[in-house]
């Protein structure tokens, strides 16, 4: 049960990870914990300055995972988080803690995740960005004495399938591609980029939603489009070129009936055969 994820940094760190500790119990132990910073305008919702989203969400990580694995009540100073005492019941039943993931965009989120052996993701991006983000997070893992393996790296890319490549392709020509929903405010988008909140690839971080063509948006990886056959070549193609060992596809494109064939195909033609 992949919880993709809790906001930590606007949270309370302590209810998500007596949440997220209770969603482990419940399911026997099946939980994969998805850490997110949160997106721009999640920050101007909650007024909480951008800039500081990165120094917050470390904190908060590094206070999640010590509810999850302290067995005597503790406190906590920090610099945005402060408890007196700390002691979560029931506690997760994997042990040390449920597996973590975050985002692994940025030099910097690679970097930290590597240092802290947690292992990324990468959504709604180009293969050329993600194999580039995936090489620096395995140097860094490397430095830390730890080799991350294909569970370690998550990819994450919209999906529509049809029976046959002309029909898949037609049904998914009719939608808009994706753009960042922060795209759509110039001010709050050029507040993001002064704030620091994109790292220090800022260019990276800030054209991978951009328009693009059907055709190139499937070269670059950033959608799965066809039949089934199609589809799998398409997923082995992103893989094998990352060495990333799990897929997030995300369908529910909003083309009524063709959307619930695309998501019986993808359980019924291709997801028996993706671990080959």
């Amino acid at each position: 049960i992949a919880v993709l994820g809790p906001t930590i940094p606007i949270l309370n760190p302590v209810r998500v990870a007596e949440e997220l500790a209770m969603i482990d119990v419940m399911s026997g132990g099946r939980l994969v914990a998805g850490m997110m910073r949160g997106t721009p305008n999640e920050y101007v919702t909650y007024d909480i300055n951008p800039s500081e989203s990165r120094e917050r969400f470390a904190e908060a990580l590094h206070l999640i995972r010590r509810s999850w694995t302290e067995v005597e009540p503790f406190g906590w100073t920090g610099k945005y988080y402060n408890y007196r005492t700390i002691s979560i019941w029931p506690r997760p039943v994997q042990a040390p803690h449920p597996p973590m993931y975050m985002s692994g965009a940025s030099p910097e989120a690679g970097a930290f995740a590597a240092q802290n052996h947690i292992g990324v993701g990468f959504a709604f991006t180009t293969i050329p960005h993600a194999r580039k983000a995936v090489a620096h997070y395995r140097v860094c893992a490397r430095a830390a004495g730890w080799e991350p393996t294909a569970d370690d790296v998550i990819y994450r890319a919209l999906y529509h399938i049809a029976d046959t490549d002309e029909q898949a392709f037609a049904e998914m020509a009719t939608l808009q591609p994706r753009v960042n929903m922060t795209d759509q405010n110039r001010a709050v988008s050029a507040a993001m980029r002064e704030s620091g909140y994109y790292g220090t690839d800022l260019t990276g971080q800030t054209t991978r939603n951009s328009r693009r063509e059907l055709a190139e948006r499937i070269e670059l990886g950033q959608v799965v489009v066809g039949s089934p056959e199609t589809a799998l070549e398409q997923i082995r193609r992103i893989h094998d070129e990352l060495g990333a060992g799990i897929s997030d596809l995300v369908g529910g494109v909003q083309l009524g009936a063709p959307t619930m064939h695309s998501i019986d195909l993808l359980g019924s033609k291709v997801l028996p055969r993706m671990r080959e």
